[in-house]
């Protein structure tokens, strides 16, 4: 079966990539995939969807939205969607909206604590659907904002993993869009004529003003070095530890200890007569 375009063809030659690099997808798994109905989540289903019928191994795919309960959103685009092409789907309707601005003052941005309450309603429905891994479309580009808004903004050096094991061991994290940019998932999800649909949530913006700034950062570097982006992604996955500061990667007692180990004279050996 051929790939519908080049566009389709690169895309997931990258997501097999990133299943193959990172063991995303295994033989007889579920896949829930949390359909928010943005252009990336969109995408990543598009994509798996195909790749599932060209695979070797065989997965299932499910759909799950969580209706955050603002009463202008357009869940019914995602029903008339996944029922023409055929997909599995689940909406589940939540009052996530409201307990927002219960909770929340109105200085407050609510991006991180929706994202905590929406991650806990999938965990929910990752079981009810049978699901063995839930699967987000964080895509590239993610990854790298990501990375440098810890290292401005929160003091860390991290990022995200394309595979998550949640603390309590029960559920699987799984993001196949890890080397795909955002510019891709755009075009393909315009090229597979998807509805994109944003977000309702009359208290935030599509971005934060921290990740705008990233966005426009990374945009200017990848002008005048063409590449960047590629060589950030890259380094995620090329880290070396003994050249960090962590003491808990490099324990100084452990250091001296080797040094010390090092220095001691290493006694000769007898020499053996020859027989």
């Amino acid at each position: 079966m051929a790939y519908r375009s080049d566009l389709e063809a690169r895309l997931a030659k990258k997501v097999t990539k990133a299943i193959v690099d990172h063991q995303l997808i295994e033989d007889g798994d579920r896949v829930m995939v949390g359909l928010s109905g943005g252009k990336d989540s969109w995408a990543l289903f598009q994509i798996l969807d195909v790749l599932r019928k060209r695979a070797p191994i065989d997965f299932t795919l499910v759909a799950v939205n969580v209706h955050s309960g603002y009463p202008d959103y357009r869940d019914d685009l995602i029903v008339k969607a996944c029922e023409a092409r055929g997909w599995e789907y689940r909406i589940e309707r939540t009052e996530i909206g409201g307990l927002l601005e219960d909770i929340l003052s109105p200085t407050d941005t609510p991006c991180s604590l929706c994202a905590r309450m929406r991650r806990a309603v999938l965990y929910r429905l990752a079981d009810e659907v049978g699901a063995t891994k839930i699967a987000l479309g964080h895509h590239a580009d993610d990854f790298i904002e990501t990375l440098l808004l810890n290292l401005f903004f929160a003091g860390a050096l991290k990022a995200m993993p394309a595979k998550l094991v949640s603390d309590d061991r029960q559920h699987v994290v799984i993001r196949p869009l890890a080397y795909a940019g955002e510019d891709e998932a755009r075009l393909y999800c315009k090229e597979s004529e998807l509805p994109i649909i944003g977000c309702c949530c009359t208290a935030c913006g599509d971005l934060s003003l921290q990740r705008q700034r990233i966005k426009r950062m990374l945009l200017d570097f990848e002008i005048e070095h063409p590449g960047v982006k590629q060589s950030m992604l890259k380094a995620l996955g090329n880290v070396a530890p003994r050249h960090l500061l962590d003491t808990r990667l490099n324990p100084p007692a452990d250091l001296r200890r080797r040094v010390a180990l090092n220095l001691v004279p290493v006694a000769a050996s007898p020499s053996v007569p020859p027989a």
